[in-house]
């Protein structure tokens, strides 16, 4: 019988069984992680490069969709409430009516998309668990573009300079390193259930 089931993500699998109090634990947790990577920020213009979208993709990658759907809801409830988790130390509801507002209403579609492509055995392979997260990343940039334009009125290639050019190179970075988490924790689980069963 195969010890991890074709559904099961890293997180849960490696803290099974997951009952309600570990998964409202993990959830506030991530949300956590999420808001501790925002604080990475680099100022590239009006839309800074910041580590929200590496902490995003891999929350939904070890949680799995429905978690970590919930992670980055938690994370975005308290950042509106006014807690300084959102890129720089800030916080509120304002954040939600800027020019990064588009990219925060996608994150948790980014890491639900994700996280399901990783219920279905994408995170066991670095190139598999790299598309995910690249498709997941691609829903957050178009988001985050979309509502730039609108916002702003800008031109839509105008705004595609803007709001996703300055960002591709580094989302590739982040994905990468993000990626390469994945195999790298399956392969050390395998061991250690090997291990026991030895």
């Amino acid at each position: 019988m195969n010890t991890f089931s074709r559904v099961d993500t890293l997180v849960p699998t490696a803290l099974a069984p997951l009952d309600s109090v570990r998964s409202v634990g993990l959830v506030f947790v991530f949300s956590l992680f999420i808001a501790a990577c925002a604080q990475f920020t680099i100022p590239v213009g009006p839309i800074p490069i910041t580590g929200q979208t590496f902490a995003v993709l891999l929350t939904g990658a070890l949680l799995g969709s429905r978690l970590g759907a919930m992670a980055v809801i938690a994370y975005l409830i308290e950042g509106s409430l006014g807690l300084p988790f959102f890129k720089g130390g800030t916080g509120g509801l304002v954040t939600f009516f800027g020019p990064s507002a588009g990219y925060l209403i996608a994150f948790p579609a980014g890491a639900y998309i994700t996280g399901a492509f990783a219920e279905f055995g994408w995170d066991k392979k670095y190139l598999t668990a790299f598309a995910a997260m690249a498709i997941g990343s691609a829903v957050i940039l178009v988001a985050g573009w979309a509502w730039f334009t609108v916002l702003t009125n800008t031109p839509v290639f105008a705004a595609f300079k803007i709001a996703v050019l300055p960002f591709l190179a580094g989302d590739v970075i982040k994905i990468a390193l993000a990626a390469a988490v994945l195999p790298t924790g399956w392969a050390l689980l395998k061991r250690k259930a090997s291990g026991k069963s030895s």
